[in-house]
């Protein structure tokens, strides 16, 4: 049921949109809007109800009834679930003891550093020295 209604909806949006696109515009312009027409009212002139007007009323009020129709039987209908209402909740982390920020408790500070006196050398870079320009075997003149 609710997929026919669903299908009858769409048929319903793509005649709405045929019929509005098939209508004549009402002097649409940016002057008519400003007051710039003189012999027409604020949204044009008033002209007898067409058959294209009438279906956009008709077909207007069918989409905003279907629209709530399927909103009523899409809640009440198994289809309103959330996308995740049958997934397990995620498991709780363990709990760790807590950080203790040193600006808030300076208590918590350890006594003494931490000794750095185990850890390994380090080794002087390995790479030559470069030479300038100019510092060459000639003693920077340059060019000669």
């Amino acid at each position: 049921m609710y997929y026919v209604f669903l299908g009858v909806y769409a048929l319903i949006c793509l005649m709405l949109l045929v019929v509005v696109l098939l209508q004549q515009g009402k002097g649409g312009d940016i002057a008519a809007a400003f007051g710039g027409s003189s012999s027409q009212a604020a949204f044009g002139a008033r002209a007898g109800a067409t058959v294209l007007t009438r279906a956009t009323s008709i077909l207007g009020a069918l989409f905003m009834l279907g629209a709530l129709a399927l909103a009523i039987m899409g809640s009440s209908g198994g289809f309103g679930g959330s996308v995740v209402s049958g997934l397990d909740a995620p498991a709780a982390p363990a709990t760790a003891a807590p950080a203790t920020d040193p600006l808030m408790n300076p208590g918590a500070l350890p006594a003494t550093p931490p000794d750095t006196a185990t850890a390994p050398p380090t080794a002087p870079p390995t790479t030559p020295p470069t030479t300038l320009p100019g510092q060459g075997r000639s003693g920077g003149g340059g060019g000669h």
